[in-house]
């Protein structure tokens, strides 16, 4: 693989193109000044005005929410696997069927993986723009994103009406739902009363890793953060690593499944046959199958990365031993 042909499955950070409609709430108060990205897969989007950087699907999914101070992701949910870890700034994560069964703070570095079958949000609490990186389960992500029924009921206030095709149609712009696209129905309260509840204790020492933690967890060797024998023992259809600049090992190696390398801090020489490519925090490099390679960090400064590696686990709920 030549350098050219390297850079089509790398996403630089500095390239990312966000889309502003992404979800129903992109005309709510609170909610509008979202920024949605779809890195890797098709992603969740609801707008056909979503960019996907590489369409390719390796198993999962990568995107990233960026969002100013203030700003909240509405409740929603997933039944797949939704991965963040905290690129830039300070968020809040709170959870339940109203959003008040618990809440979490995340920081700089810290992991999140949010269980299947609850309604979560996240607000960015920091005095910055912030972003979030995600890694979202299966090629399709799940079939898209559940809402809360008062997050569709307040979009209709706002011009924004979700079909039950999945696609979003904004009366601002002069769109209406086609003769034969139907609302999408609002979930039963028989269906909302089967949403479990998690406390923050739970959550906290189940699904989240801190920063310190993940360093502390990789000074000799990659630390395995979510598996089967992970820190975080979960099966979600794809693996995830942290690797710094005390834990990477300086010799090729070559995976049968996809790998994506995902940079939190420094600089990196990707080597692979065919070339080399600098990748940088941020950045996104999605490594096909076979391709013999290996990824060092420059210089002596902190430096470390998520490797996510997709495993023939089928992907579905949170998986329990």
């Amino acid at each position: 693989m030549t350098p050219k042909e390297m850079e089509k499955f790398i996403v630089r950070y500095s390239d990312l193109e966000p889309c502003k409609t992404a979800f129903i709430d992109a005309h709510t108060p609170g909610s509008n000044q979202k920024e949605n990205f779809t890195i890797i897969g098709s992603g969740v989007s609801e707008s056909p005005d979503q960019h996907v950087h590489i369409k390719e699907t390796p198993g999962f999914n990568i995107g990233a929410a960026g969002q100013p101070p203030g700003c909240t992701n509405s409740l929603h949910s997933h039944t797949t696997a939704e991965v963040f870890y905290v690129l830039k700034g300070r968020w809040r994560f709170f959870w339940g069927r109203h959003g008040e069964d618990g809440e979490l703070f995340a920081e700089e570095g810290d992991l999140v993986n949010i269980p299947t079958g609850i309604f979560r949000a996240f607000k960015n609490v920091g005095n910055n723009y912030g972003m979030l990186m995600a890694i979202l389960g299966g090629d399709d992500a799940g079939g898209g994103v559940t809402w809360a029924p008062e997050v569709i009921n307040d979009a209709k206030d706002f011009g924004l009406i979700l079909g039950d095709n999945g696609l979003l149609y904004d009366s601002k712009k002069g769109e209406f739902l086609p003769e034969h696209v139907k609302p999408m129905p609002l979930m039963s309260q028989d269906d909302l009363k089967n949403f479990p509840e998690v406390t923050s204790e739970e959550f906290k020492r189940n699904f989240f890793v801190s920063a310190s933690d993940l360093v502390k967890n990789s000074q000799q060797s990659p630390a395995n953060v979510i598996g089967k024998n992970g820190i975080l023992k979960d099966r979600p259809g794809f693996e995830v690593d942290f690797i710094t600049n005390k834990s990477f090992v300086n010799d090729k190696h070559t995976s049968s499944q996809y790998e994506v390398n995902m940079i939190m801090k420094g600089d990196w020489n990707l080597d692979y046959e065919g070339g080399h490519s600098k990748i940088s925090e941020g950045d996104t490099c999605l490594i096909k199958p076979n391709l013999s390679y290996k990824i060092v960090p420059v210089g002596s400064n902190d430096a470390s990365l998520f490797r996510v590696t997709k495993t023939d686990d089928s992907a579905g709920s949170t998986w329990r031993e």
